[in-house]
């Protein structure tokens, strides 16, 4: 049963003990996370099909009420890659004024999945779909900036992969090596100067170098001046949208998918940020924030926003201690719109679209693919269909049809391990070795056991049964015996679980594994991470595993 916690903003919790120490490392992780975030909130922007200064009234308003309002810590809230296909397709068809109307539907759906305690329920999401349509976002995302990238004269661009492909290809001639030039510049900078830095934000750095670059040497390229006419000064704009309601109908698709995917980022942005400072997110405030943020945001000009992953990360390891921080860095963005929106005037599109190529190549999870590829064929089915619509068809296609056949497998595994057998005397001696009966659990060994299927849905239970990493002993055996069915997420959740044990000097074993999830455990990759010596057929020989690692500790710390 899931742990349930007050509807508390974050903020609130944490200002009833608020100290000017814990100030000092919001105010300098704020001002840090503000100057990363805005070359990626224009950049956004304008990948997005809207102006640049709507990417910076993104992350000005909906980041300081999702930082104020939300569930998390250190949640850091604005425009991401996420939405950017799916609101040039809407910008593309319905107007600012349709786009509008998505944000402010899916930031209803969003409050209501809070208020009604549906924040928990984004785990129902497999993570064959989330892997398929975080590639085929990723690819989307990268295939928009190739214009800017390399300076290409094309006219308009077709919101289609194929089409857009195929118009880039036939205007490649007219590639401009100084639009190159900087986008080749810029990638260097954010690739080599975390190597020799990692306080200085690389692309901040980049964007102000390349900047510098082109106004210096007046290098014939475009820019957000000649583009857009400029970022103009002052504070967000409010104005009341213009509503159709004729568009109504024809846009709840596109807003469900809207709030799917802003419930689903923050999610995972708010359990990495757990995993980094210890904290626990509240899933339904976290969605309420998201909510209201997105009511508001498109009063003043703004998009749709989420928590952001990677700024999030870059808050905590800033020295952020609570949500303040995060209000900080929308208050940064909100000066340098007051004070210096003119000097954007002069950055090149080209730079913008390779921290793009960037933000797109570290946001599509590549790394999981030859773990996708060691699962059966029906799990690599769900994640190509999945990456396949994205990229050719509709994101809400492909999630839609993600989500049906990760149900139907769902389903069939289910149904794949319910048996019928008699028991034999064969069977009950084969099973004597997994008995816990009647055996000894010696004091440096904890036991965790699984029941039943740990598929999508499923694994949270696992993340509430170990809140505490620090009342568990130095060896934990996890009895899989009465685990019928694992999947993608399942196996995630075990990686995710092992990483911490490891990370808090502790050792997790496996052990009894039925025969569906034995044959996907064999996975190179989990192997890799979790160690062949740590899966044990059975309780017998887990116990004596943990025995030989408690007798190695003790030789080491007499060593």
């Amino acid at each position: 049963m899931s742990i349930s916690m007050p509807n508390i903003p974050k903020s609130v919790l944490a200002l009833r003990t608020y100290s000017a120490e814990l100030f000092v490392h919001d105010l300098v992780a704020g001002l840090t996370v503000g100057l990363v975030a805005l070359p990626l909130a224009m950049a956004f922007g304008i990948a997005s099909g809207v102006t640049p200064q709507a990417g910076l009234y993104t992350a000005v308003v909906a980041g300081f009420l999702i930082s104020a309002l939300g569930g998390s810590r250190t949640q850091i809230g604005g425009p991401t890659g996420a939405f950017v296909v799916i609101v040039a397709g809407i910008v593309a068809r319905f107007g600012m004024s349709g786009l509008a109307m998505v944000t402010v539907m899916a930031g209803v759906l969003l409050l209501a999945m809070g208020l009604t305690g549906l924040g928990a329920a984004v785990r129902f999401i497999p993570r064959m779909v989330v892997i398929g349509f975080t590639n085929g976002i990723a690819i989307l995302i990268a295939s928009t900036q190739i214009k800017d990238f390399f300076g290409l004269k094309t006219g308009a661009v077709p919101s289609e992969f194929l089409p857009r492909i195929k118009l880039l290809a036939a205007h490649f001639a007219s590639l401009n090596f100084s639009a190159l030039g900087l986008g080749l510049g810029t990638l260097a900078i954010i690739l080599i100067l975390p190597r020799f830095s990692k306080r200085i934000p690389a692309s901040i750095f980049a964007l102000l170098i390349c900047t510098a670059i082109a106004v210096v040497f007046h290098l014939p390229v475009e820019t957000i001046g000649s583009k857009f006419g400029g970022i103009p000064r002052g504070m967000p704009p409010f104005s009341i949208p213009n509503f159709h309601a004729e568009h109504i109908l024809p846009l709840i698709p596109s807003a469900f998918t809207v709030a799917m995917l802003a419930a689903l980022e923050s999610m995972l942005s708010a359990v990495v940020a757990d995993g980094m400072t210890g904290d626990r997110h509240n899933p339904n405030m976290e969605l309420i924030g998201q909510g209201i943020a997105n009511l508001v945001s498109p009063l003043f000009g703004g998009i749709p926003a989420t928590g952001a992953i990677a700024r999030t990360a870059t808050n905590i390891r800033a020295g952020a201690r609570t949500p303040v921080a995060g209000m900080i860095h929308a208050l940064t963005l909100l000066g340098i719109l007051l004070v210096a929106a003119p000097l954007a005037s002069y950055v090149p599109l080209a730079t913008l679209a390779a921290i793009l190529f960037v933000v797109a190549f570290n946001m599509g999870e590549w790394n999981e693919i030859g773990a996708i590829f060691q699962m059966d064929f029906a799990a690599i089915s769900v994640w190509l269909v999945t990456f396949a619509l994205t990229v050719f068809a509709d994101l809400t296609v492909a999630v839609g049809v993600g989500l049906a056949l990760a149900a139907l497998l769902y389903i069939y595994r289910i149904a794949d391990t319910t048996t019928v057998a008699p028991v034999t005397d064969e069977y009950i001696r084969d099973g004597l070795p997994h008995v816990l009966q009647g055996r000894i659990v010696p004091p440096y060994v904890s036991l965790l056991r699984i029941h039943g299927p740990f598929l999508f849905g499923t694994t949270e239970k696992l993340v509430e049964a170990t809140v505490n990493i620090n009342a568990f002993e130095p060896v934990v055996i996890v009895r899989l015996r009465n685990m019928t069915a694992i999947d993608a997420t399942g196996i995630h959740a075990l990686e995710t679980f092992a990483k911490r044990l490891h990370e808090s000097g502790r050792t997790m074993l496996l052990c009894g594994a039925m025969q569906q999830p034995s044959r996907l455990l064999q996975g190179q990759r989990f192997v890799d991470r979790v160690g062949r010596e740590n899966m044990m057929p059975n309780i017998q020989a887990a116990l004596e595993r943990a025995k030989e690692l408690h007798e190695g500790s003790l030789q080491t710390i007499a060593g």
